[in-house]
């Protein structure tokens, strides 16, 4: 899939912590042919897929604060109704008011404060956090926007996607609160492969690119 990526810093980051990904699945396929009793190779691999998760959401974060500074600063009654509606703490307001902040930064400020610790790895959370920057259905639209890439390949509809995204960070909690162990099992782990967690990460690149489009 030949798509131009955004140019933006946020992306360019998110780029750079997906290669990091992908790097540590090469260094699990190098050590592959050299088994050895004192290292697990699926830990390679479970480690770029926390990694891949953990590159997406931090784009989730990144792209809302720029979004929301944006349009703050061009305080426009075409912003969207949940950002409209966001509340202020009164000191905020205050602060405005005698001029020792601006509007945009006061929103920013909030808004860092609400969604900053949040974990956007749920569909649903990461609608609610960009209906902030965007009233689009971002699900819907990326679905189609995947649809459209792959010429009519593919029939993603939102669900689809959903789930597909949502089948990936469930492992990746699986990996990072349970040892990836088997359910009922404290030592043996699932398996995992390189092809699996490639396909992860193409996958939550993918993604990535198409909520990018449509948020525009």
């Amino acid at each position: 899939m030949a798509v131009p990526y955004p140019q933006t810093r946020e992306f360019q980051a998110f780029r750079t912590n997906i290669e990091y990904a992908r790097k540590m699945v090469v260094a699990g396929q190098s050590l592959a042919a050299f088994q050895s009793p004192v290292f697990d190779i699926g830990d390679f691999y479970r480690a770029a897929w926390v990694q891949a998760v953990s590159a997406i959401d931090h784009w989730f974060h990144e792209e809302l604060f720029r979004r929301v500074a944006e349009l703050a600063a061009q305080d426009s009654p075409d912003m969207p109704y949940q950002l409209r509606q966001f509340e202020l703490p009164l000191v905020k307001i205050e602060e405005v008011q005698r001029g020792t902040t601006t509007l945009a930064d006061a929103v920013l400020e909030g808004v860092k404060a609400k969604w900053g610790n949040a974990s956007l790895q749920n569909p649903r959370k990461i609608s609610e956090a960009l209906k902030l920057a965007t009233e689009e259905n971002i699900w819907a639209k990326a679905a189609a926007q995947l649809n459209e890439w792959n010429h009519g390949r593919t029939s993603m509809t939102e669900q689809t996607l959903k789930k597909q995204y949502i089948s990936i960070t469930e492992r990746r909690n699986k990996i990072a609160h349970y040892s990836d162990l088997i359910d009922g099992s404290l030592k043996q782990r699932r398996p995992i492969s390189d092809a699996d967690v490639t396909d992860a990460i193409d996958w939550v690149e993918r993604i990535a690119l198409a909520i990018a489009k449509v948020l525009g």
